[in-house]
């Protein structure tokens, strides 16, 4: 995976690749890992579709168009469900704050307690004992990539037969997956660990590992925890409060703009820019900001070459700004005048925080924040704010409010 060449056109060409096996062929053979550089079952379009090179909407057309409803239903889903990840973690912000939090804890317990960190370098450098974990953490570190089965499975070995906190669990995957995505990457590992559909976690069983890995790994029940319960004991408050999903500020045509391009949605081209009076581009590196550890340089190239793409695409000169003092964007707005910055929206995740904390800058500037949303989201996330059940049963509306279905 760490080869993948970061633009639009290879996200499409993959994507036509896969159109046929999006029906009943997905639908058999999705959950079974075959192993680094056999992932064949699986579209493989996870890092395009987390970027927005490819948009979710144009995937889940090309499925319906190539099977129909029903053949390709699984794989509709799939595709959703990455939505509906996104649209709840909108509608609970503090669920990601307290991840940050937890994860500044845990990283801090990480210097004091030696136990803990020599077991937590055991597993992230594949050196447990424990055959198909290695394997596993060997694949995420060298290939940018886990099929979604062996996450489920690594994530609940982790946490319930290692014993390591979940926070940096998910940061090991948050720094080294391609697809890296904060709400899927956060609300997997919750729902792992029995926090996000509380008091159901997720098992990684001995024969379920075998079968489905088609006897490439087959670990002895003994060596795998019995999970009778989740983690839910260390969040007794529960789940907070649902939100409303923040309102958005349209961009004013004829003011003075810069235009952001940062790598949560790289089809631009998509908005009404023509519009705008764009007095420069902004590319916004911002991978770095997915952990206080070092983030893989596969991530960061991945990211660059999508950015890149995406203003070449725009055919307009653009530079690479990357995030980390918050004045940043101010100066860049300031030197060409612009009065109001646009971007495509940003989701709850370390870039939101991040943009959160450079607004006053900009407010001091009298420099407004404008965003666009996607008629995708706006279809999913009303309905974002219980079990994905809920979700799944909209998904006839959700396809026709998207215009994929008359």
């Amino acid at each position: 995976m760490t080869d993948l060449i970061a633009t639009r056109a290879e996200g499409v060409a993959r994507m036509a690749a896969f159109a046929p096996h999006m029906g009943r062929r997905y639908a058999n053979g999705r959950n079974t890992d075959h192993g680094p550089g056999a992932h064949h079952a699986v579209s493989g379009l996870s890092p395009y579709i987390r970027r927005r090179l490819v948009i979710e909407s144009e995937v889940v057309a090309a499925a319906l168009e190539e099977h129909g409803p029903e053949q390709s239903e699984k794989f509709v889903q799939e595709v959703i469900w990455r939505g509906y990840f996104k649209g709840w973690l909108e509608h609970r912000p503090q669920v990601w704050s307290s991840y940050v939090k937890g994860l500044e804890n845990d990283l801090a317990a990480l210097d004091q307690d030696r136990r803990l960190r020599r077991d937590f370098e055991r597993a992230t450098e594949g050196q447990t004992g424990l055959a198909c974990f290695d394997a596993w953490a060997a694949e995420l570190v060298e290939t940018g990539y886990l099929h979604n089965h062996a996450r489920m499975w690594f994530a609940s070995i982790w946490i319930f037969t290692l014993g390591l906190p979940w926070r940096l669990g998910a940061d090991f995957f948050y720094r080294h997956l391609l697809d890296g995505d904060a709400a899927a990457n956060t609300l997997g590992w919750r729902w792992v660990a029995g926090l996000h559909t509380r008091g159901k976690p997720y098992p990684a069983r001995a024969d379920n590992i075998a079968t489905f890995t088609n006897g490439r790994f087959a670990p002895r029940a003994k060596d795998l925890a019995e999970v009778t319960h989740g983690l839910e004991a260390t969040e007794p408050e529960g789940l907070p409060p649902l939100q409303p999903l923040r309102p958005v500020q349209a961009p004013q045509s004829g003011r003075p703009t810069l235009l952001l391009l940062t790598d949560e949605d790289c089809r631009v081209e998509d908005f009404d820019h023509a519009m705008l009076d764009i007095r420069a581009v902004v590319m916004l590196a911002s991978s770095q900001l997915r952990s206080p550890l070092p983030v893989a340089e596969a991530v960061h190239r991945f990211e660059e070459g999508a950015l890149r793409d995406a203003a070449a695409r725009l055919n307009m000169d653009a530079e690479m700004v990357r995030a980390d003092h918050l004045e940043a964007l101010v100066h860049r707005a300031v030197r060409a005048g612009a009065t109001q910055i646009v971007t495509p929206y940003v989701t709850r995740g370390p870039l939101y925080d991040w943009l959160d904390a450079a607004r006053p800058h900009l407010a001091g500037r009298e420099i407004a924040w404008a965003e666009w949303r996607r008629a995708w989201d706006v279809a999913i996330w009303p309905h974002a704010t219980a079990g994905f059940f809920k979700v799944k049963q909209k998904i006839p509306l959700i396809l026709r409010d998207a215009g994929l279905v008359c």
